[in-house]
């Protein structure tokens, strides 16, 4: 009996350290698998590298292409509103070369009426006038009509260049420096634009006599 329980515990111990051996292998860590756990954790900090870098490039793309739309959109609405501005002025500036050529008419019309024909043929020359000064009318009515408006400075006035056009000073002391002493010729404007310009004479400072001596 003793031999058969010494031969039981024998195998009993034999199972035990097979036991442990196995309990030991598993909770060890091979050189094999620890270098492959290093590189898989290399990889996955080289991959979110890679990924961030790509989303950096996207966002900068993404800018780029951001401006570059807003760059367009804003030269196609500078367009659009040039375009709008072109056909506007096209329309209100249609006639100016038409409307220089009725000015010439105009201004017959008013060096006619200016001149004095005497009393020989009064009742002939004041049916005359009255058909030209309705003349006048009517040309006047169609040029205000069509945004032709009449630029006619009264002596005293201040010179204006951006209306005036002086074709001479001269010294006086009855009206200030720079201020219109005669009007030559009217001018015009063509809705906001000068078509052309009043012809006057301009008054300037007269030189004190110690001055001029």
């Amino acid at each position: 009996m003793s031999n058969e329980n010494n031969a039981k515990e024998t195998k009993v111990s034999d199972v035990d350290e097979v036991a442990n051996a196995t309990v030991q292998g598993d909770s060890g860590e091979s050189p094999t698998a620890a270098a492959e756990e290093d590189a898989s954790a290399a990889d996955a900090e080289v991959s979110i590298e890679t990924l961030m870098a790509e989303l950096e490039y996207s966002r900068a793309l993404a800018e780029e292409h951001k401006d570059q739309y807003l760059r367009a959109k804003a030269e196609s609405e500078n367009t659009r509103r040039r375009a709008i501005t072109d056909v506007g002025n096209a329309r209100k500036f249609a006639i100016e070369g038409f409307a220089m050529e009725m000015l010439a008419v105009r201004d017959s019309l008013d060096l006619a009426r200016s001149i004095d024909l005497g009393e020989e043929h009064a009742p002939l020359v004041k049916k005359m006038l009255e058909g030209l000064d309705l003349t006048a009318k009517q040309i006047d009515s169609a040029f205000e009509k069509f945004g032709l408006l009449e630029v006619a400075p009264e002596p005293g006035d201040k010179f204006d260049p951006k209306q005036h056009q002086a074709m001479t000073a001269q010294e006086t002391t009855e009206i200030e420096p720079n201020h219109i002493i005669t009007v030559i010729q009217t001018g015009y404007m063509l809705n906001d634009r000068l078509l052309r310009p009043a012809m006057v004479i301009v008054s300037k400072v007269v030189p004190d006599a110690d001055t001029a001596a």
